[in-house]
């Protein structure tokens, strides 16, 4: 009986040219994902508006995303956030303006530098709060254990708990001579 031979596609045996063009292929469209967030449909005219909407939209976190500007974001509450950055321009806003409206809609938490301020503490505070309470706890467990080492070492063995070690070693002894 003849065993079964696998047929491998051609793109399977050529390790060189398909390979590293599809992988080329892939990082091409990773690297460019974020790029499409902003559409062609959403780009005003005015060129000086429009750096100023990029300009804008770069310093704006996306809410539904974690750590993405509303830019860079392919979400469509983004879609919408650079719409109304868009309207608010074109409206004749200033900068400071747009920012205002978008924080009265949002929050503190849609810029992706916040002012510190009480309601925005935790923002600012909470990352390192976290670093120093585990450094504390770490350091508390380092010093407990070498307080529990040097203790063990520094404790001489009684004359009780040196025969029984004494035992042990002649037991071990006599069973390794067997």
């Amino acid at each position: 009986m003849m065993p079964h031979r696998v047929q491998v596609p051609r793109f399977a045996r050529d390790d060189t040219g398909c390979w590293s063009t599809l992988c080329a292929l892939l990082l091409a469209l990773l690297l460019a994902f974020p790029a499409v967030a902003v559409e062609p449909s959403e780009m005003l005219a005015d060129p000086a508006l429009e750096a100023r909407a990029r300009d804008i939209g770069r310093s704006l976190r996306c809410v539904v995303c974690q750590n993405q500007s509303i830019d860079d974001s392919a979400a469509e509450v983004a879609h919408d956030m650079r719409l109304a950055v868009r309207a608010r321009l074109m409206a004749g806003d200033s900068d400071d303006k747009v920012f205002d409206y978008m924080v009265a809609r949002y929050g503190d938490y849609v810029l992706l530098n916040p002012p510190f301020k009480t309601a925005t503490a935790i923002l600012w505070l909470g990352a390192p709060a976290v670093l120093l309470l585990a450094a504390g706890l770490l350091y508390k467990a380092g010093r407990r254990r070498s307080a529990r080492a040097a203790a063990a070492q520094s404790t001489p063995l009684t004359e009780e708990e040196r025969r029984r070690l004494a035992a042990l070693l002649a037991s071990t002894r006599e069973q390794g001579e067997r």
